[in-house]
């Protein structure tokens, strides 16, 4: 029981880091259609601090 419940931990914590990154490039996607790299910039140097 012990490691299914880490193994669901785990889990939990990536889908966490998957949840992270999908914001990252949607907080991207419209600065980069417009052009925006102010905006770019500030996602990449959010997404770098998050690591």
């Amino acid at each position: 029981m012990a490691q299914l419940e880490s193994e669901i931990a785990e889990l939990r914590r990536h889908h966490l880091r998957v949840a992270e990154l999908t914001d990252v490039v949607a907080e991207l996607v419209v600065p980069m259609a417009s052009r925006d790299q102010e905006r770019i910039d500030r996602a990449v140097e959010s997404f770098s601090q998050s690591l």
